[in-house]
């Protein structure tokens, strides 16, 4: 069994936001984009790097005493390497290459849209297994700001 210590699991995070920060940025580089797509893709970017800035506070010594180990942490790390390893960006380049390759602003919002719910379902893991009351606060936090994503997007699929 695969085995993540928790610096491993906060970096796994880490790199899923920095994915989203390339797909958004890549998708922001292209031509075809009318405004209201535009405009949230910027706003997806952005907070993509306030993810990624939270969850490397968490390494800070005083955080990371505080998150302590996950409860079942064989189980938890078996499980979220199973999720990382089927993220829409799993290797490297993966998201710059589906933001240039899509076709339409349609097909933008669907890959984004994969992209926020596996992202979802990656950091519901993380805090399920997590004990520690305020590290789940801020992972619960990233949680509803993911799902804002995944609504705005969606709103705006089912409105084009």
């Amino acid at each position: 069994m695969i085995n993540f210590s928790l610096n491993e699991v906060i970096e796994l995070a880490v790199q899923i936001e920095k994915s989203g920060y390339q797909f958004y940025d890549a998708i922001l580089k292209r031509k075809d984009l009318n405004s209201k797509i535009r405009e949230l893709i910027e706003c997806l970017r952005n907070e993509e790097l306030t993810h990624e800035a939270t969850f490397k506070n968490l390494r800070s010594s005083e955080d990371y005493e505080k998150m302590g180990d996950p409860v079942n942490w064989p189980e938890a790390a078996s499980y979220l390497k199973a999720i990382s390893d089927s993220h829409i960006f799993h290797k490297p380049g993966a998201a710059i290459k589906l933001a240039t390759e899509t076709i339409n602003e349609k097909e933008i919002l669907e890959n984004a849209i994969q992209f926020e719910k596996d992202t979802l379902l990656f950091f519901h893991s993380i805090y399920d297994k997590t004990e520690n009351e305020r590290s789940k606060k801020i992972i619960k936090a990233i949680i509803d700001e993911e799902i804002v994503h995944v609504t705005k997007l969606t709103n705006l699929l089912n409105n084009e």
